[in-house]
């Protein structure tokens, strides 16, 4: 049986060395847990809404559209932090053995769209040997039509540079400003379908959850 993106980011917790029961969590825990506590934003795109176009870049830099990357039947489309990002790893990994081949066969397109610099999706394509779409969002367009925009507390952005992480140098806005993941299935016609929003970022659309969707939209 394969291995669910929750049971491998269970593992990857597992790998690391134990915390004190008397020391407080870490800047990046307790953003995830405040995220959790949040959760979805208000304003997040309604099923049955038109996703619009949007000029986006492919890993080469070269600029395509939203549309012109969007299957001839349904897409699934799948926003993530960046290629810094281990559990956007794990994700998109797992989407490309598990889900992507039973997408092909159902001729569903697949495409993963985030706010980092060509460079940084190219990255993520190659180490993971995606062969999917990967484009890069300047500026989050898209993801700010779904209403799907979040920025690390001060307290985790001061923790991402001191682990060399900045994200004004990742993104090609030159801002902090990230999706929260989220899993969208559009139409030919570019209607949205199904959302599926995940305020902890520790957390994805499964791909039995992804496919039960896609099932019930038949």
């Amino acid at each position: 049986m394969s291995t669910t993106i929750s049971e491998q980011v269970t593992a990857m917790r597992a790998g690391r060395p134990p915390q004190a029961a008397d020391q407080p969590m870490n800047p990046f825990e307790t953003e995830q847990h405040a995220l959790a506590a949040k959760g979805a934003p208000d304003g997040v795109i309604a099923t049955g809404s038109t996703l619009s176009d949007a000029e986006l870049l492919d890993p080469h830099g070269i600029s395509t559209s939203l549309y012109g990357a969007l299957g001839e039947d349904r897409t699934v489309v799948v926003f993530y932090r960046g290629a810094w990002c281990p559990f956007c790893n794990i994700a998109l990994r797992t989407y490309q053995s598990e889900l992507l081949p039973v997408l092909e066969r159902q001729g569903v397109a697949l495409v993963a769209i985030s706010p980092q610099k060509p460079d940084g999706s190219l990255t993520m394509k190659e180490k993971d040997e995606l062969s999917f779409a990967v484009l890069s969002d300047p500026g989050n367009q898209v993801a700010a039509e779904v209403g799907i925009l979040t920025t690390p507390s001060p307290d985790a952005l001061a923790a991402q540079l001191s682990h060399g992480l900045d994200l004004r140098q990742v993104n090609a806005d030159s801002t902090a400003t990230l999706p929260m993941p989220t899993t969208l299935i559009v139409d030919r016609d570019h209607t949205v379908r199904w959302v599926d929003v995940h305020p902890d970022y520790t957390t994805r659309s499964e791909p039995e959850e992804i496919l039960a969707a896609l099932d019930s939209l038949r």
